[in-house]
């Protein structure tokens, strides 16, 4: 009792002293709650969704995905013929079954061709409305669609759009383009995440979305009273035997939420790893603030001790506060996760993604994480300043506040942060050298972790001559006062390096990223460079995109065009000639001219020698795999089709990024084995202008693909800088979750300064005494700030330089063979490290700046 009496008195004695570190325990909990909160929320809001929408049963083609969504290659949904519902009907335990037909391949434009698309990654689906959607939906403006010429939407689609009822609305699918009038307004009675929907009239949806009136995409059915959806489903599979694909609900809802579970829990690993590095940036500031208040409680600790408190005691007592410490933090921190993952909620909307406070949803097990995290992570910390107050002798009572132990890095620690280097960097050498990218990668993680905690450990031993080199350069024109702030920078050598460490983490996945991105920035540029020919690349914009029949004949009508090609991906399976049959396969089908639009080297033959008829081209990799040459036969069964033996009259090499593993054959060979009907649609298209006409042929290309807002025109510049601007995208979106740390990492350097100004009180009174300037008292804290964040960001960068380069001659292995390294960046990241000093020391500046000389000069 006494222990925590003891231990109560110091922690809220030095309250203002543990603040920042609780800030620290605040931010990197919050940091966790919200991404469990924020991941959590979004799970049920799609529970809810896909518990919603599914019937009791679900009859399907075989070839629909167990989610149902449309993935035939020729555009068109998977059906089912329409006499498969009077068998359904006339099934035990069916109290109703209504056909349906929906489609996710369709682009929706309105009066002035703008897209109607979700901008935030969100489907859109159309359809025929029906009783299923009438359960989700509620109609609050007109009327559901009656005839070819009506189209309902959504509310919130209406809403972005500013569309009303009377509104012209046109979509395009792989059987034609149509157009009709909004005769309704629906909104969702769920919570709707983000897609677009709009509904049809049965005959409608069925002629403009599946090209046939006789089928179905689904057949909802609903179980009568006390029948279940298992003996449901039995019951309809006794009747329709294997030939359709049947799902109850439940897995239904369950193939849904398997669709969406890779990508949440992709996300929500990601920002934990994130929340992981901030936590271990935040054990460097909490070791610190231990560390220097046990040395500024020398004399007491050691009164204690000489009046009888034990070693056991003296631990115990730190130990709880620390634990005081980070069960304040932590609580604090589920509280400020909550309204983080409310924050994020809210930006999702803005994206486009809708998700209500009223599915928010807070697990047990993530306050509980939350707490459970900062706690261990801060006892943890504090251990070894615990195990130093421990060791503090009665004899320390007679000494003044701090060891002189604690001035410099022990021996022994200097030779592990070495060896531990050493191995980090051997092992980065090793990656570097390696053959193969698995176990390249293994050896880079290695050499990660290695290095990392080398530099953590040998950090004090660095501290002692990095910062004498860059005091140097920077303070010594600062006359005595930059002299003043290298050696308070270099007085306890163990401080700075712990405090540097801790920006340094944060800037060496700065600089590696920055590396990476570069390197795969100029990899590809040089490769679309050595390799495309063709000057115009149309895409669609959508994940999975298919190019429509009318816009490739758009694209074909553009003047000034000399060649125009079409690019397929026909799923096939291969009967090679050691017997083995490779399913899963996809052969690339394009035009002869494909040939000069992408100029990939080949290890055997002329890749224009595939597009002859019934010839292809295999990989070097599969060509290896299964003993396949030049002139060998291939039997290759096409999934829409029939079989075809196909010659091999190329074999591609596999030193390339682009179509890397492609096998290539010709439309029209392709074309004699698929039916036109089941042939799938273009996912690329390329087209070259005539000489002298680039400019004409590209403006004519955009003006004439006006009405597809789905797809992209782009010259070879457009998607050098469109790759370029991903790239920087995804490198902004990991810079941001970083900053997390970095703030952390610039509390840490807050915090040393503020405390090691109240342990230099005395001193400092001494300095304004003698005639120093509260100006040149701000102006010494100051400098030593931006010396220490300074020394962090060079061992930040150089560590992240070695990480980078590293990593780069593993992706050179899958074709990245360009190192690139973003200097300006790594200038500005140097630079405004600095920056991050002098802010860092705005407080603790002020504070000694404005001490009163004579309380000063009385501290003990």
């Amino acid at each position: 009792m006494t222990v925590l009496k003891t231990s109560m008195r110091n922690f809220l004695a030095h309250k203002g002293r543990m603040a920042l570190s609780a800030v620290a325990v605040l931010l990197s909990v919050a940091f966790v709650c919200g991404t469990l909160v924020f991941t959590d929320t979004m799970n049920t809001t799609f529970d809810k969704l896909f518990a919603a929408t599914s019937s009791d049963v679900t009859v399907s083609a075989k070839g629909a995905s167990d989610t149902g969504e449309t993935t035939s290659r020729n555009g068109k949904p998977p059906v089912v013929p329409a006499s498969v519902l009077p068998e359904v009907r006339k099934v035990d335990g069916v109290k109703s079954a209504e056909g349906t037909v929906f489609s996710t391949s369709v682009t929706v434009v309105d009066a002035d061709k703008d897209g109607l698309s979700p901008t935030g990654g969100g489907p859109t689906i159309m359809g025929s409305w029906n009783d299923n959607d009438a359960r989700t939906m509620k109609i609050t403006s007109g009327a559901a669609p009656q005839g070819a010429g009506q189209v309902m939407v959504d509310a919130d689609t209406a809403d972005k759009h500013d569309l009303g009822l009377g509104d012209e609305v046109s979509w395009i699918t792989a059987v034609g383009t149509f157009t009709a009038k909004i005769s309704g307004i629906a909104e969702f009675t769920v919570t709707n995440p983000g897609a677009a929907l709009f509904y049809l009239d049965l005959k409608t949806a069925q002629r403009s979305l599946a090209g046939a009136s006789d089928v179905y995409t689904n057949v909802n059915v609903t179980a009568a009273p006390g029948v279940s959806d298992d003996l449901l489903k039995r019951n309809v599979l006794a009747e329709l035997g294997g030939t359709y694909k049947v799902q109850t609900a439940k897995e239904t809802a369950e193939a849904n939420q398997k669709s969406v579970k890779g990508f949440m829990d992709v996300m929500k690993y990601a920002m934990l790893g994130f929340a992981g590095i901030a936590f271990l940036v935040g054990i460097f500031l909490i070791i610190n603030t231990f560390s220097m208040l046990v040395a500024q409680r020398t004399r007491e600790i050691g009164l204690m001790r000489a009046i009888g408190t034990s070693r056991t005691q003296m631990n115990r007592s730190v130990l709880i506060e620390a634990l005081l410490l980070g069960v304040l933090g932590s609580v604090l921190g589920v509280g400020a996760g909550v309204g983080l993952a409310v924050g994020l909620m809210k930006l999702m909307g803005q994206m486009g993604m809708k998700l209500s406070t009223d599915d928010l949803t807070v697990a047990w097990t993530t306050p509980v994480v939350g707490v459970l995290l900062g706690v261990v992570v801060t006892v943890l910390a504090a251990y070894l300043p615990a195990r130093r107050a421990g060791r503090i002798s009665p004899m320390a009572a007679l000494r003044d506040a701090g060891t002189p132990a604690d001035a410099r890095a022990g021996g022994l620690r200097a030779v592990a942060g070495l060896v531990l280097t050493a191995a980090g960097c051997w092992s980065l050498y090793a990656a570097a050298g390696a053959d193969e990218a698995k176990a390249g990668s293994a050896w880079l993680g290695l050499g990660v972790v290695l290095t990392l905690i080398g530099f953590v450990v040998i950090g004090p031993l660095l501290a002692a001559g990095l910062v004498r080199v860059l005091a140097a350069g920077l303070l010594r024109g600062f006359g005595p006062i930059g002299r003043m702030a290298e050696r308070n920078a270099l007085r306890n050598p163990r401080r700075t390096g712990s405090t540097g460490a801790a920006l340094m983490i944060g800037l060496a996945l700065v600089a590696c990223l920055s590396v990476v991105g570069s390197s795969m920035v100029a990899s590809a540029t040089d490769q679309l460079d050595e390799t495309v020919g063709a000057d115009f690349i149309i895409q669609s914009g959508q994940e999975n995109g298919l190019i429509k029949p009318q816009a490739v004949q758009a694209v074909k009508d553009t003047p000034n065009l000399r060649t125009v090609t079409e690019y397929k991906v026909v799923d096939a399976s291969l009967t090679t000639p050691d017997g083995r049959v490779s399913k899963g396969e996809t052969i690339n089908a394009a035009d002869p001219s494909y040939a000069q639009d992408l100029r990939t080297e080949t290890v055997a033959g002329d890749l224009a020698d595939a597009y002859r008829p019934d010839s292809m081209s295999v990989s070097e990799g599969f060509a290896e795999e299964h003993g396949i040459k030049l002139g060998s036969t291939i039997a290759v069964h096409f999934e829409d089709g029939g079989t075809a033996r196909l010659t091999v009259r190329a074999i591609t090499s596999d030193e390339v990024v682009i179509d890397k593993g492609a096998m290539y054959a010709s439309i029209s060979t392709v074309g004699r084995y698929v039916p036109a009907d089941r042939m799938p649609l273009d996912v690329l298209v390329l087209a070259s202008a005539e000489d002298g006409q680039e400019a004409a042929a590209y403006q004519g290309l955009k003006s004439a693909l006006d009405g597809y807002p789905d797809l992209t025109v782009r010259d070879q510049t457009d998607y050098k800088e469109e790759l370029k601007d991903q790239i920087g995208q995804l490198l902004n979106m990991v810079y941001g979750l970083l900053a997390l740390a970095i703030v952390v990492a610039i509390l840490g350097v807050v915090n040393t300064l503020a405390l090691s100004v109240v342990e230099r009180t005395r001193e400092i009174g001494l300095m304004r005494a003698i005639g120093t300037s509260r100006r040149q008292i701000r102006r010494m804290i100051r400098l030593e700030s931006v010396v220490i964040a300074l020394f962090g960001a060079l061992l930040g960068l150089g560590l992240g330089l070695g990480w980078g380069a590293t990593a780069q001659k593993l992706l050179a292995l899958e074709g990245m063979t360009v190192l690139d390294i973003p200097w300006p960046t790594i200038a500005g990241v140097f630079v405004g490290a600095a920056f991050v000093g002098l802010l860092a020391a705005l407080v603790p500046a002020f504070r000694a700046a404005r001490m009163n000389v004579l309380n000063a000069i009385a501290t003990d």
